[in-house]
């Protein structure tokens, strides 16, 4: 383990002295101290004190803030501004790097699914988590349904009741019988955040996998499109985006320590989703598919079931139906 995160991992427990975690480690005084200042420049505010170096109480969002008492097996990599997360991490895999999660305050190029332009300014919760899942390529989806309820786990810890629509957007409203809206034009809610995984990999096994995930968290909702929402829109203040983040990355670590047992994921989606026994219409390559979805098969496929029988569908743009009484 490097200074860096034992002093992190030290400051978790309480004051620590500089002499008593060089003697820990079996570093110099020195290389503590170089830690120590490391972290402040960071944005990392320790304190001195006569009991030793103290974690601050209201930790700042970067990559020391974010890892500060993290349980989960990553490494944070901060920018104040970035054109993509996910090129980032891309990069990073290139260089064999793995388990490292890419945040930026605001980035200038972003996109969604299906290449759309995603806005995405100061203020956002922007990361891109890069992984490298012992898994065949076929199961990949499953970690972009893991990454779809960890967002939604983290925007419910922040007190709004967001929901998942088939496949990963998270949304806030437009549930059967709202007056809000929010279903007019199909979308299913107001969006809330948005998932885009990127992999590389051969026929037996996932090479890497980079799950970026966008939150619109401290923004204004004029300025993001109409059919947008923020958390601090939905719950009226600002909320704690290393919070966010860190929650997000705990929850999504455990769900794919089980990405060889899809059950559990499975049935976490199942749970936060409110796609499953709506009428839907999906857009996919050989066609429109309309029914009702009634479930969410491995590694994420919708099943729908239509005039003409049960379909499976693997990939589309899902679009939420009226129902004929409504």
């Amino acid at each position: 383990m490097n200074t860096r995160r034992a002093l992190l991992d030290a400051l978790a427990d309480g004051p620590v002295s500089g002499p008593a975690l060089a003697a820990d480690l079996d570093v110099s005084r020195a290389a503590v101290w170089k830690a120590v200042e490391a972290l402040r420049e960071e944005g990392f505010a320790v304190e001195s004190t006569a009991d030793g170096y103290v974690a601050p109480a209201d930790p700042a969002y970067c990559a020391a803030g974010i890892e500060f008492e993290l349980d989960a097996p990553y490494v944070v990599e901060y920018h104040d501004s970035l054109p993509s997360t996910n090129d980032r991490a891309r990069e990073l895999a290139a260089e064999g790097a793995e388990d490292v999660v890419v945040v930026a305050d605001e980035q200038t190029g972003g996109r969604g699914r299906l290449d759309r332009e995603w806005v995405a300014p100061s203020g956002g919760v922007w990361l891109s988590l890069l992984t490298r899942p012992t898994v065949p390529p076929a199961r990949a989806p499953l970690f972009t349904l893991a990454a779809a309820v960890a967002t939604v786990d983290a925007c419910r810890e922040a007190g709004v009741e967001a929901h998942i629509k088939w496949p990963n957007d998270v949304l806030v409203g437009g549930d059967e019988g709202s007056d809000d809206g929010g279903d007019a034009d199909g979308r299913g809610g107001r969006k809330l955040a948005g998932i885009l995984t990127e992999m590389e990999g051969e026929a037996d096994r996932v090479s890497w996998l980079v799950v970026g995930i966008g939150i619109n968290a401290n923004i204004d909702r004029r300025t993001l499109p109409a059919d947008a929402t923020s958390l601090r829109a939905e719950t009226g203040a600002d909320v704690d985006r290393r919070r966010i983040a860190a929650t997000l990355l705990e929850r999504f670590a455990t769900l794919a320590e089980t990405a060889d047992r899809s059950d559990r994921i499975l049935a976490a989606w199942r749970d936060r989703a409110s796609t499953l026994g709506r009428r839907v219409r999906v857009e996919t390559p050989s066609g429109p598919v309309v029914g009702t979805a009634v479930d969410v098969e491995s590694p994420g496929a919708l099943v729908i079931d239509t005039d003409d029988g049960t379909q499976r569908v693997y990939a589309g743009d899902c679009e939420h139906l009226r129902d004929a009484g409504d």
